[in-house]
């Protein structure tokens, strides 16, 4: 029974010593996360761009058709289309600097 102890104490020192040594401040892992989450802005904001400037084309057209059959409810269409452009580029900016 006390070389079971033994044993079994021995296995307990060397698991909290090797615990100790794994510990850290942790700022080489948390910088890399930073890094890496930080690269991703410039590709997603020029996605948004490429977002709102199709939006704007499909909008554009939407608007040029109704404003062509005479549709009465042209402008509250066209304010809908330019203030969903605005709003993904303001939104991608904002974004871009908030967290960069």
């Amino acid at each position: 029974m006390t070389k079971k102890k033994i044993i079994l104490s021995a296995g307990i020192v060397v698991a909290a010593a090797s615990a100790a040594y794994g510990q850290g401040n942790g700022i080489g892992g948390i910088t890399e996360a930073t890094n890496m989450v930080t690269s991703y802005f410039d590709p997603g904001t020029k996605l948004i761009y490429a977002i709102g400037a199709v939006v704007g084309l499909i909008g554009g057209i939407k608007v040029y058709n109704k404003f062509s059959s005479g549709d009465p409810d042209t402008s509250k269409t066209a304010a809908s289309w330019f203030g969903a452009c605005i709003f993904l580029i303001v939104a991608a900016t904002i974004l871009r600097s908030f967290f960069l």
